[in-house]
């Protein structure tokens, strides 16, 4: 029930905000644009009674999300059985500073996508390897010698479909009680945004070579649609 619930909409009992749900999106295209803005995700699971939860890289292709890491990861090999998983990603946008310490806040983009994912193998496998990596820095891909047998055989890649999943944003100002308005205390919203730095050039590469232009592109184009 819960699977045909969720095949339904992206919003199901489980993904419904019951804290600050004026904050909660259900709609694909939020969803789908804090994910592909976002560099990493926080990927959540119990294995063995223990609770888990692991950063790392993940694409989007359309609908579906492409996880990926080495063959011995306890967390693939874990989530490869199809124990429930809640993958997350967040932005900061700034720091929402009230005059009371009980009103400070942060301004913030968040995904979370619940489901269960399966092995991905074959030429499917090389596609999400990358999807993966054109999410990081698009472009990247065809500049670099791609994965041979061993290193595929050495990779495992998970998928994990959007069908239950939610968004939440806070943004604006801080909130502070009518009482405090007149403290003398400075009160707004320090924005935060990640930006690109000058490119480090490793110490092994031959001389000349420059910079290609997608390294220094910032932001990086949406994902798959």
């Amino acid at each position: 029930m819960a699977r045909a619930r969720a095949v339904a909409g992206l919003k199901t009992p489980r993904t419904r905000l019951k804290r600050r749900p004026n904050r909660g999106h259900h709609d694909f295209a939020t969803i789908a644009a804090i994910l592909d803005e976002a560099f990493y995700c926080h990927v959540a699971f119990v294995a063995g009674g223990q609770p888990y939860a692991i950063p790392t890289n993940f694409g989007r292709n359309g609908r579906t999300l492409y996880i990926h890491g080495s063959f011995a990861s306890r967390m693939l090999n874990e989530l490869a059985k199809g124990i429930p998983l809640c993958l997350t990603a967040t932005i900061v946008d700034g720091l929402v500073l009230a005059r009371s310490a009980f009103h400070m806040s942060v301004n913030y983009r968040s995904a979370m996508v619940l489901g269960t994912a399966t092995r991905v193998e074959g030429d499917e496998k090389e596609s999400a390897l990358e999807i993966i990596s054109e999410h990081i820095l698009p472009g990247r891909w065809a500049d670099v010698r791609w994965p041979n047998r061993k290193e595929l055989k050495a990779t495992t890649v998970l998928k994990l479909d959007i069908t239950e999943a939610s968004a939440k944003i806070r943004s604006g100002p801080p909130v502070d009680d009518d009482a405090d308005l007149a403290l003398q205390c400075w009160a707004g919203v320090m924005p935060l945004k990640l930006v690109p730095g000058e490119p480090v050039a490793d110490a092994q590469l031959p001389a000349g070579t420059a910079v290609p232009d997608y390294a220094r592109r910032f932001p990086r184009p949406r994902g798959r649609d």
